[in-house]
């Protein structure tokens, strides 16, 4: 399958079944803690990637049989605002099933009515804001010449008066970074009056394409979360479990690691296969030239060889 990726084990939408709408890297921000690497294509113009028809069939496909998913999630290897199809696909997924309907974007576009309405037909929308800073903002996310802060908090105010789903804002922070007292107290009052129903402190917890990038300890997240106010949690290394053996072990690795890397206790979280065994198999595949290893501070971090 070209767009359907898992059913995977999200950290914050527990099992979630990806669909994947613009090219690889294809984004309007190069943001220095992204897992999937360099954007290749850095942009603010909105196409119909792919054919609305076919994603929709390969999802059908790929629902039949699926005892349990809990969201059908727009996301993948780029930003999936970017594709013009968004809005289609979303309400005839809508019509196919009463799974709820995800969408994570980086809302470098809600300032955009087009894209505003479209996303109202998904049942929860999560979007970044990861600094308020201008120049702050210019080195976490690195974005399209064209997109501004006051684009981005234009469009997640005007979008949360449009929206009755949940919205969540996802805030990425690193160390050094947008993690000074001054950049957390901007962001919290620039986001204070817009009514997120939860607000999500994360760090890189994989490698980054800037290996500079340094991460915060959980004593300096949850710091940040007291400040931030009641609606704020931390999100960063939560796992949850689940349990289950499949046969095609290979391609089922594989699949969980197509679009982001993972260690060996996601992969085994996600699979519900036993660490052995999938340490055996990653050898396998890593031997085969199929999957690199990847080192992150203490652990090893499993990715597609590219």
């Amino acid at each position: 399958m070209n767009h359907i990726f898992g059913p995977v084990r999200s950290r914050r939408l527990g099992f979630s079944l990806g669909v994947d709408l613009v090219p690889y890297k294809t984004c309007s921000l190069d943001c220095p803690y992204c897992q999937l690497g360099r954007t290749t294509v850095k942009t603010i113009e909105r196409s119909p990637y792919g054919d609305a028809d076919a994603i929709v069939a390969e999802l059908r496909r790929a629902l039949q049989g699926q005892e349990k998913i809990d969201y059908i999630t727009m996301s993948g290897s780029g930003e999936p605002t970017l594709s013009s199809h968004l809005g289609d696909i979303i309400r005839r997924v809508k019509g196919i099933t009463s799974i709820p309907v995800a969408v994570l974007t980086n809302g470098t576009l809600l300032h955009r009515e087009s894209v505003r309405e479209e996303l109202r037909a998904a049942d929860l929308v999560v979007p970044s804001l990861d600094a308020v800073s201008e120049e702050i903002f210019r080195v976490v996310n690195q974005p399209h010449p064209d997109i501004t802060v006051s684009h981005m908090l234009a469009g997640l105010t005007q979008f949360r008066k449009d929206f009755d789903g949940q919205l969540w804002l996802e805030i990425m922070l690193l160390k050094g970074v947008n993690d000074s007292p001054e950049e957390i107290e901007r962001i919290r009052e620039a986001i204070s009056t817009i009514a997120f129903d939860r607000v999500q402190l994360n760090t890189p917890v994989r490698p980054a394409w800037d290996t500079g990038i340094q991460p915060l300890s959980p004593s300096e997240l949850d710091r940040i979360r007291d400040r931030m106010g009641a609606n704020c949690e931390v999100i960063a290394g939560v796992r949850e479990k689940q349990h289950g053996v499949e046969s095609d072990i290979d391609e089922r690795i594989v699949s969980v690691i197509r679009r982001r890397p993972l260690n060996l206790p996601e992969i085994v979280d996600s699979l519900g296969i036993p660490a052995a065994m999938i340490s055996k198999h990653l050898a396998h595949l890593v031997e085969q030239g199929r999957v690199t290893a990847r080192p992150y501070g203490s652990e090893l971090f499993y990715q597609l060889a590219r």
